[in-house]
């Protein structure tokens, strides 16, 4: 289960009582671009072990995420000295034990949503991503020199008159939704930042961006397979472009196309259905058949689209229960376990792949508190026994 430092609302005993065993945590500290030292990093497991010698035991199991700066992403002049820090991150790490490190390539933001407590039928309080109040937030809130181009006319209408129809605390609680920087952060940019952050990109389309990936992987996942490190990108999300910015990783052509960038094992996937799903025409068992051996890390969750809500080919989301929404779970997980099976009977690679219910709920008491959207405790607890009832029976199934 995630868990976002000692600031987390969530604690590590929390965490225990759900029956994990392994933590998925980062050094949110350190700056983006900085080295992870060995200090630091053992200091990180030494808080997860802490408890160790008197409850069932902790373990830092995955690291998420290891920042990619973004004069990585932009290539700029001196990234050199970024990247080099990243390489001796992997070092420091695998010299600790830890093998598994997830990243991303979304320039500027990390995700984005326009509703963090949209209200399910049942109470509880699930994300949601709403097109029309996307675009209304560029065209009239931070006002993105040319947007209107990125849009459809009766989108961009619609969203005018929602805007106009919009109160200052609405549109002051999208805007802060949506300029909400990483999970886990409770800072978000202000317009102007933003703004020149975008701009930064404005010479930046998809062919450089996919180049600057592939250049960044080229050069640390040797590092990463010589020292045992498993490195694993985590797909766009939302997988669409946005903002006029490019989005790289949000299909199986993308996936492929990273993977023959370095065809090594440690060049690999953090395979999320959440948002993989989003998009229609990804084929989730099929990408876990094509590319299992290259999948080092999962997050279970599903995404509703919203069909009534189709604009251009995108869809209005939310995120669902984790066995309803769009995502097949039931093909998803047998194909995990089949995957993890192959690799038993082959005796190559990590033959349980680390897992964690993503994006739950808030539901029952975590109501009324103050928690990460989309991780509060007891939502992923209700996920992470669904999930662990469903692969139960797939795996009695098959014995």
């Amino acid at each position: 289960m995630r868990w976002f430092g000692p600031n987390d609302p969530v604690s590590l005993m929390d965490i225990r009582q759900a029956g994990c065993a392994g933590v998925v945590t980062a050094l949110h500290q350190i700056p983006v671009g900085e080295l992870w030292t060995v200090e630091e990093i053992n200091r990180r497991i030494q808080l997860v072990e802490a408890d160790n010698h008197r409850y069932s035991h902790l373990h830092w199991a995955v690291v998420e995420s290891l920042p990619v700066h973004e004069d990585i992403k932009k290539a700029r002049p001196g990234h050199e000295r970024y990247v080099e820090n990243y390489k001796q991150s992997i070092r420091n790490l695998a010299s600790c034990g830890i093998t598994t490190v997830c990243y991303n390539f979304m320039p500027v933001l990390d995700w984005s949503r326009t509703n963090l407590s949209y209200e399910m039928p049942d109470g509880s309080r699930a994300l949601r991503f709403v097109w029309e109040d996307f675009v209304l937030f560029d065209l009239f809130i931070l006002k993105r020199p040319n947007a209107e181009a990125d849009y459809e006319p009766e989108l961009i209408e619609a969203a005018r008159q929602k805007f106009a129809r919009s109160s200052a605390e609405q549109i002051a609680q999208l805007t802060n939704t949506i300029l909400l920087g990483l999970p886990g952060s409770e800072e978000a940019f202000s317009l102007a930042t933003f703004q020149g952050l975008l701009n930064e990109y404005a010479t930046i389309g998809d062919e450089q961006l996919r180049n600057n990936l592939y250049a960044f992987i080229q050069q640390v996942a040797p590092v990463a397979e010589e020292v045992g490190v498993n490195l694993c990108i985590h797909p766009d999300d939302p997988p669409y472009p946005l903002l006029g910015l490019p989005r790289v990783v949000s299909t199986e052509a993308d996936l492929a196309q990273l993977m023959a960038a370095s065809n090594v094992t440690a060049n690999g996937i953090t395979f999320c259905t959440g948002s993989l799903g989003i998009r229609a025409d990804n084929d989730l068992p099929g990408i876990i058949e094509r590319f299992g051996e290259r999948i080092h890390f999962i997050h279970l969750r599903t995404t509703k689209r919203e069909e009534e809500n189709v604009v251009g080919g995108r869809h209005n989301f939310h995120e669902a229960d984790h066995l309803e929404g769009d995502v097949d779970m039931y093909a998803v997980i047998k194909t995990i376990v089949l995957e993890q099976k192959r690799r038993e009977m082959v005796g190559v690679g990590v033959t349980s792949i680390p897992m964690r219910p993503d994006h739950g709920h808030q539901m029952l008491d975590d109501l009324h508190k103050k928690t990460y959207p989309g991780y509060s405790a007891i939502g992923r607890l209700r996920g992470l026994a669904e999930l662990r009832g469903l692969e139960l029976g797939i795996l009695r199934s098959l014995d």
